[in-house]
């Protein structure tokens, strides 16, 4: 008779806009969530990481407030009152639903793939083949897009972007990763059929020209690469340009003629015999690579170490820029690689 005159009670409140306004604190709700659960104050405790103590004095908060009992003594046994029973089942409910969707961003977090957007001749040069190892290595699940346009509002979702120059301004988290260098080079078969014997004779040879989107600044061209070493410009009919780096260094792999490479799209070709640089003289790159990334990425399995092995081989990379080329003659000009940014 008690226990409905309450419920009357209570669902004439409820009617009336009266009765219990301020919610208990969560930790309190929590514990007695649990304990209605186990229908133990020590295993209570254990779930939630606290002392027997602290999980009775939870309770008896909600008790004072609802001013309601919601546990009883039998002895040694502590169970649930009715009051806690209905208690109990509302608010069981909810908890229910917080576990799930927390269970949810777990399973959602460990599938999903770090997406890395990237210059498309960097991606392939450069990028690309390391990255393999390393995710082959770590067993991350990771996706490689390689595109010019930088990560737009509504786009697909882009956890890391590596770009170039300017384009750092529009990221708000960010590190430098090196300054590149271009060198002239060609086939082993076409220097063969094109013999040079001083750098200027390059200019008189099939020239491969690289011309970037409007949007960046411009590589450094044959017309500057002639002024560097105090020769005039070369004839412009001589001079084929593409506007991706990589289909420049591949016709130069396949005997088109000579292209300014990139010291870090062409390295491999250098090493594996692919390409030769009969001169190293070299030619630094106005502005420098960048990594940018979404905090989000960083909570994501093995985001924070895909952002620092990035960084790595970019460091590796500049220190290789400062090195004699493969099988090549001594480097002419300055040597220095570009300097990273404090994370």
């Amino acid at each position: 008779m008690q226990l409905r005159s309450g419920l009357v009670l209570l669902n004439q409140n409820k009617k009336e806009g009266t009765g219990v306004k301020k919610l208990p604190p969560l930790r309190a709700v929590q514990a007695f969530e649990a304990f209605g659960r186990h229908g133990s104050v020590r295993a209570t405790a254990d779930e939630l990481g606290v002392t027997s103590g602290a999980v009775s004095q939870q309770i008896r908060r909600i008790e004072d407030m609802l001013g309601l009992r919601l546990l009883e003594r039998h002895g040694k046994v502590i169970s649930l009152t009715p009051w806690g029973r209905i208690y109990h089942s509302r608010i069981s409910g909810a908890f229910d639903q917080l576990r799930e969707a927390q269970a949810e961003l777990q399973v959602l977090r460990e599938e999903s793939s770090l997406v890395v957007s990237c210059l498309p001749s960097l991606a392939s040069k450069w990028l690309g083949p390391p990255l393999f190892d390393w995710q082959m290595k770590t067993g991350a699940h990771v996706r490689l897009v390689g595109t010019g346009a930088e990560p737009q509002r509504g786009d697909e979702p882009v956890d890391f972007r590596i770009s170039y120059g300017d384009r750092v301004k529009a990221f708000e988290h960010y590190a430098e990763l090196f300054t590149d260098w271009v060198v002239p080079a060609c086939s082993p078969a076409f220097l063969a059929a094109n013999p040079v014997r001083q750098p200027a004779d390059i200019l008189r040879r099939t020239l491969l020209g690289i011309e970037w989107d409007s949007g960046y600044q411009q590589p450094p061209s044959w017309r500057d690469w002639a002024e560097s070493i105090g020769e005039r410009p070369p004839n412009a009919p001589r001079d084929l340009r593409f506007s991706i780096s990589s289909a420049a260094i591949d016709a130069a792999v396949n005997g088109r003629g000579f292209v300014l490479a990139q010291l870090s799209m062409v390295r491999d070709d250098l090493m594996a015999g692919r390409l030769v640089a009969p001169f190293d003289l070299r030619l630094k790159l106005a502005q420098t690579y960048f990594l940018a990334w979404e905090l989000s990425a960083l909570d994501k399995p093995l985001g924070a170490e895909l952002r620092a092995w990035i960084v790595r081989i970019s460091r590796r990379q500049a220190a290789l820029n400062r090195e004699l080329l493969p099988g090549g003659p001594v480097p002419s000009g300055g040597q220095d690689g570009g300097q990273l940014k404090k994370i």
